[in-house]
């Protein structure tokens, strides 16, 4: 399996975070190597650095667990794309995974961890699969990470495939490009709730909060974009939204209230983003409709994030506050297009 991944900072070497959570017994990883991305499949074969796990090639994820490789020595710079190959000579089961990655991975059979060329990466997929994270270490001191957290939004869905225009993507460009860089990570993960765990779209907020922001190295700031399927996956009939709680304002509050006090218990600044317009998308109703804007004006106005960033008001189409302006919609007036995220990456960086 070979999968790109693209760095936010710039260092001398890079480890990768594979992850079995999901998996109720160990998968055992044959062999991983890390190199510089050449085009789809390939990678230029000067860089490629075999992966140790413990000083060993092979490892097991545990059950249920995580599995991190020794650090390799190579010169990584910040947007400069990477690709992990993992080889697995075994069956896995049922992988952990990440559902939309919005970039291309490669499939091939047998062991090609050193390859240079495409030509055996024959089947490919839009998934992420076992890999959880990549550790860039050994540069230039620049500014905390900054971590991007929520759903789909943040996840970036709707945006095109393989061009980066995720809005943390976008984000930590835009930092870069006005001097100020600081490494962004993006914890979005399509159809996560704040308050509820889903076997379709995983851990609660709370639940996976401090694994994707606590527990990350260097991290000085969170941007939580969460709450609109809390609101939503109620309104429609969708099979994977259910079994689906009507939750109150109240409560979705009272989870917030929750992640920015963990985060200040470790020193960590929280921007609060209102939730996007959605009108005459499948999450539009009543009901959520009174949510959404008590939600969002509490963001606004209760003084309890660190600062605030009002997407809902800047996303909005003229005339009509609840809908999503059409020239930020990606088609279903929930998700934006690259241009919205490329505005909300502007707004967000703004208030950093």
């Amino acid at each position: 399996m070979r999968q790109v991944v693209r760095p936010a900072g710039d260092g001398s070497s890079a480890r990768i975070r594979l992850s079995n959570a999901y998996g109720t017994s160990p998968v055992r990883v044959t062999g991983a190597t890390i190199a510089y991305a050449g085009q789809g499949a390939s990678v230029r074969p000067e860089s490629v650095r075999r992966l140790t796990f413990g000083h060993a090639v092979s490892a097991d994820i545990p059950a249920h667990g995580t599995l991190t490789s020794d650090p390799a020595r190579l010169n990584v710079r910040a947007f400069q794309p990477l690709v992990v190959t993992l080889y697995f000579a075994g069956t896995t089961g049922p992988a952990t995974f990440h559902a939309q990655a919005y970039a291309t991975s490669y499939r091939a059979q047998g062991d090609h961890l050193a390859d240079a060329s495409a030509s055996a990466f024959t089947q490919t997929t839009h998934s992420w699969y076992y890999l959880s994270g990549v550790d860039v270490a050994g540069g230039t001191r620049k500014g905390d990470a900054v971590v991007a957290f929520g759903d789909s939004i943040t996840d970036g869905f709707g945006s095109t495939s393989d061009a980066n225009g995720r809005y943390p993507d976008e984000l930590a460009e835009r930092l870069a490009a006005t001097g100020r860089p600081r490494p962004v990570l993006n914890a979005g993960i399509g159809g996560n709730l704040l308050l509820n765990d889903s076997a379709w779209y995983g851990d609660r907020s709370s639940a996976r909060f401090r694994r994707d922001v606590l527990d990350q190295p260097g991290v000085g700031t969170v941007v939580v974009l969460e709450g609109i399927n809390d609101i939503g996956f109620s309104e429609s009939d969708t099979p994977t939204f259910k079994p689906a709680p009507v939750v109150s304002a109240d409560e979705l509050i009272a989870g917030y209230r929750r992640l920015i006090r963990d985060a200040h218990a470790k020193g960590i600044k929280v921007v609060g983003a209102t939730l996007l317009p959605f009108k005459n998308s499948d999450h539009w109703g009543e009901h959520a409709a009174s949510v959404s804007n008590a939600v969002n004006r509490w963001i606004r106005t209760s003084g309890e994030y660190d600062a605030v960033v009002d997407l809902d008001r800047a996303l909005a189409a003229p005339g009509d506050p609840d809908m999503l302006n059409p020239a930020f919609d990606s088609g279903d007036h929930l998700h934006p297009n690259d241009l919205g995220y490329t505005t909300m990456a502007r707004l967000i960086a703004d208030r950093l």
